[in-house]
This record gives C-alpha cells, structure tokens and sequence, in this order.
C-alpha cells in the first residue's frame, strides 16, 4: 500500500503529470488548485506528505505551509518558479523539508517524495518507547544498530519513532530536521561540512549553495538548545561545517 500525498498547484498540468507519476508508485493522491483546498484536503485526509506551490491563489504555499507547521510536521516540499534564494531560505524557515524549482522531472519529484518517506520509516512499525535512565555525560546507543535509540544526557533520539526528547520532554521536528540530528547524533565528535550534509540528508549534489543546510541548523538548534546563541549540542567549526558535542551538559 502506497503513501497518501496530496499535490497542489494551480497549473492542471502539473498537476496531472504529479499525480500519474505518484499514482503509479501506488500512492494515494489528492489533488488541489489553490492553497485554501491544499488545506482542506490536508484536514481532511491527513496525508503523509504534501507537494505545494509557492505562488497559488487563495492561499500560497508559505501560508499553508505556515499553517500546517503550527500543530503538525507532515513533510512538505515546495514548488518555486522562482528559484531565487529569498524564497528558497523563506520556505525553509516556514517549515518545508525541500524545495524543487520549476521546471522539474516528476521521475525527480517521485524519487524525493520516496526519500523522505523513506527517511521517516513510513513503512516500519513503531517501537517500543525506550524510557530507561542515562549516565551523566554519557553518550548510548542501544544495541549497536542504525535504528536503535541514541542518547547523551538531556537528549534522546528515537530513530524508529522519529521521536526525540530533551529532558524527557517531547520535541517536534520536520523530516529533514530529524533526518539532520541524527545523522550527526549517529556519529558524536565527527566534523560535517555543510556540503556532505546536503549531499547525505538532501541527496543533492554540492553545487556551491549550502544555504539550506545552514537554515536547517539553526531551525535544529532553537528546538533542542537552551541557548541557541551558545548550543550545548550542535556545535560550528569554524571554517569547515558542524558536529554533535557528545560531551553536552544538562539543561
């Protein structure tokens, strides 16, 4: 059984080509020609991830997107004809996982749709909540697997929940947010540049734009830091890109 995706555009074009490609995926689609319907359908259906326009009429894309985000974390990735940095940055900080410019391949659209569905364990089921107590500075990873549970002290990563936690409480985290933290949790103490990081969780090739990487770090650390200006965690090296602290104090 596929995913339930809804696609909004105000070009019936579009449209129609996403969906064919999506449909024969065996995914699940709604269509929508303007923002206000996009969320309609979204109320309604509550898909696993949405395709929004930037540019719609009623409500545009950053609206929706805006909207979604203030009770929700289903994954967004937007449509710009656009394609200049402004807008780019403006729907990254709203909240949207990824961003494709106009024109695009749908086989692209497709093959980013399936990332992030797959990214987010879609398909895996639920695992039992590991709630068991962690050594002051110390950093686990219950039984030694990619989808077991990383702590530190005052964070916990929850691969096959995408759920993670500071200080036992619950915290809410987009696709490509949680994506990010764990790939660097996943490795404590090793340096990232921002290139290898949007090549690792984007899956896109370094083309001289580590913007989004950049936005998406510090969208990380207001969530999961006490003092963003001053990260416990997701420290900068200078000059090179980002790592994991696994040497964190508690909150």
């Amino acid at each position: 059984m596929g995913a339930c995706i809804v696609v909004a555009d105000d070009e019936r074009n579009i449209t129609d080509v996403c969906r064919r490609y999506l449909e024969r995926e065996g995914n699940t689609v709604w269509v929508a020609e303007n923002g206000e319907e996009a969320l309609r359908l979204w109320r309604e259906h509550r898909p696993d991830l949405l395709v929004l326009d930037l540019m719609m009429p009623k409500m545009d894309g950053l609206e929706v997107c805006d909207t979604i985000r203030q009770t929700d974390d289903t994954p967004i990735i937007m449509l710009t004809a656009r394609g200049e940095e402004p807008d780019r940055l403006l729907g990254l900080t709203m909240g949207a996982d990824d961003y494709m410019t106009k024109p695009f391949s749908p086989r692209e659209l497709v093959l980013r749709v399936n990332n992030i569905l797959r990214r987010m364990g879609w398909k895996n089921d639920l695992a039992a909540r590991n709630r068991e107590g962690i050594g002051e500075g110390s950093h686990t990873l219950d039984g030694g697997g990619a989808d077991k549970a990383i702590h530190f002290e005052g964070l916990s990563i929850y691969p096959q929940e995408r759920r993670v936690t500071v200080q036992q409480s619950d915290i809410e985290l987009t696709a490509k947010e949680f994506d990010l933290l764990q790939l660097l949790a996943t490795y404590p103490g090793k340096v990232f540049s921002r290139s290898q990081l949007l090549n690792q969780v984007w899956d896109m090739a370094y083309d001289g734009d580590t913007t989004t990487v950049t936005v998406q770090i510090r969208r990380l650390r207001e969530k999961i830091e006490p003092n963003p200006s001053d990260p416990t965690w997701i420290k900068t090296v200078w000059g090179i890109g980002y790592k994991l602290d696994n040497k964190g104090n508690t909150i």
